[in-house]
């Protein structure tokens, strides 16, 4: 697997600069890991600023279609009028083999809660004009290589996502992420999330970020990569798919309930015991 972190600021991301530099390093860094013999690239959330069909018209496009190695790109799908957040497996002959459309967007980046009422006084974080629509929630994300796990962005802390592929199948875990609008600790917390997912799921989790930290976690938790802070980076390394079904993948979060009725119980029958006493 190959991993290819770009580093391109925000504040430049979706403007020429931006996109200019993006096709850059990421078809730069494509060649390099196809010509280490990597299987697949996996590139961040919105890697390539564009929608597929632009992209197809790009050297990024013509670099798959050289080498002919699988890559997981993190662009823009469109849905009729609307677009969407997706991360497209693009195998050698420059077909789209399969589309995650990103399911949790986030509040005031990619959408205004209540919109009817506060869409005309809060401007959307975002300078694309179309409207960002979320992915369906029960979708799964086939590859040449097995269906895997797919998280964008935040959806890391959303444990459920990844135990309901996990349990339909998905034998390995790959997170895109952008992380660039935010300080050193909060990409630390997103790569623990991971880990907690890949221990969850009993799964290796490859995370691609824009400006850190992209990393390798093993199924026990253990992160055998993980890149630098705001670098241009990328990084091979091998993963295994695994069919495994641990107690929380078949069963979900049925620990919790069971500790919260027994605390409950526990206190009912030492306050029934307590009550008892006193009268005594």
């Amino acid at each position: 697997m190959g991993i290819i972190q770009g580093n391109i600021p925000n504040n430049i991301k979706l403007f020429s600069e931006g996109k200019r530099r993006a096709l850059e390093r990421y078809t730069n860094g494509y060649q390099t890991l196809a010509n280490q013999r990597v299987q697949a690239v996996l590139t961040p959330e919105g890697a390539l600023p564009f929608f597929l069909n632009e992209l197809k018209r790009k050297s990024f496009y013509l670099a798959i279609l050289d080498k002919g190695v699988v890559t997981w790109v993190g662009a823009y799908g469109e849905r009729g009028r609307a677009y969407t957040n997706s991360l497209f497996s693009i195998i050698g002959t420059g077909e789209t083999f399969s589309r995650y459309d990103k399911v949790k967007l986030v509040p005031l980046g990619e959408y205004i809660p209540f919109e009817q009422v506060l869409g005309s006084i809060i401007n959307r974080l975002s300078p694309l004009k179309a409207n960002l629509v979320a992915g369906e929630p029960n979708q799964l994300f086939e590859t040449p290589f097995g269906r895997a796990i797919v998280g964008i962005c935040y959806e890391s802390a959303f444990a459920q996502h990844f135990q309901r592929q996990a349990a339909a199948g998905g034998q390995f875990i790959l997170t895109a992420s952008n992380n660039a609008h935010y300080s050193k600790a909060m990409p630390a917390q997103h790569h623990a999330q991971d880990v907690m997912r890949a221990i969850e799921t009993d799964r290796w989790a490859v995370r691609a970020t824009n400006t850190g930290y992209s990393g390798i976690v093993n199924p026990h938790g253990r992160t055998l990569w993980i890149s630098r802070i705001n670098t241009y980076d990328v990084h091979t390394h091998t993963v295994y798919r695994r069919h495994t079904q641990t107690l929380y993948v078949r069963w979900g979060d049925w620990l919790t309930p069971m500790l919260l009725v027994s605390i409950i119980t526990g206190i009912s029958i030492r306050y029934v015991n307590l009550d008892d006493w006193l009268s005594k």
